[in-house]
């Protein structure tokens, strides 16, 4: 933990641990997939389940920091993203076969190999760190648009956005400054025209990602998942909930 989130914490500004931060990226991400699946029309609930993936992508990085084992976290992150891959074809595209589009978890493990590589080439030297950095973020964005993995580079580039900023001083600033640029104007979507004291603002459908923001720099440090059954229990909740959405639009849609 560093000064700043020290002192953060005495004050009392940070007061969220890892298993809040878990329970609200998985009600932002349920909003979501609802929109997608059985509430068909209700754009506000895309707008807020884009909270959700930021959110995960931030916790993705600490637990990269704090796994005793990274190859037995990205082992267990691979074999629920196999898992997953099934229910979320069946959302997506509604067949169990959809190669055009893969599950967040295999971002993830995009990411998780990103960051290993980085912290190889960290104990190199500063020059290797530089020139691996630069592969990496250019190799990592490719590979998520090569892949068809869910938020494609854009996605990756996120997780690395944490990597490169966690401890650092006043990291809040360039957190700010890569979710808007990488939210707003490099993803984008669908955009909203806002009328606001008689002009009209155009706010891209991804932007309220940044608001992911508010929850994570209210994270304290601690886990607050005590026992195996709470670990997995995000992990199986992701397959879970896209089964049982899935069946319900087509019990809803029959």
């Amino acid at each position: 933990m560093d000064e700043s989130q020290d002192v953060s914490e005495k004050n009392g500004i940070r007061v969220l641990n890892s298993l809040h931060l878990k329970i609200i990226a998985c009600f932002f991400m349920l909003c979501d997939h609802a929109w997608a699946t059985v509430v068909a029309g209700n754009d506000w609930l895309t707008l807020i389940g884009r909270i959700a993936f930021p959110i995960f992508a931030f916790q993705v990085v600490e637990g990269f920091f704090l796994t005793h084992s990274f190859w037995k976290y990205f082992r267990r992150m691979l074999i629920f993203a196999l898992i997953s891959e099934i229910p979320f074809n069946l959302m997506v595209g509604g067949s169990p076969i959809y190669p055009m589009h893969q599950n967040v978890m295999f971002t993830f493990c995009l990411s998780l190999l990103c960051m290993y590589f980085l912290e190889k080439a960290r104990k190199k030297g500063r020059a290797v760190l530089v020139l691996t950095a630069i592969a990496v973020f250019i190799v990592g964005f490719l590979a998520g648009f090569v892949t068809f993995v869910d938020y494609f580079g854009y996605g990756i580039w996120i997780v690395l956005l944490f990597y490169m900023t966690r401890g650092m001083k006043f990291g809040w600033i360039p957190q700010l400054a890569g979710m808007v640029y990488i939210n707003c104007f490099m993803i984008g979507g669908l955009v909203y025209n806002i009328p606001i004291f008689g002009t009209v603002l155009e706010f891209p459908e991804q932007g309220t990602a940044v608001l992911a923001l508010i929850p994570i720099w209210l994270y304290n440090g601690k886990n607050g998942v005590t026992n195996k059954a709470g670990k997995y229990f995000f992990y199986i909740f992701y397959p879970a909930h896209m089964l049982v959405l899935f069946l319900l639009s087509q019990i809803i849609h029959y």
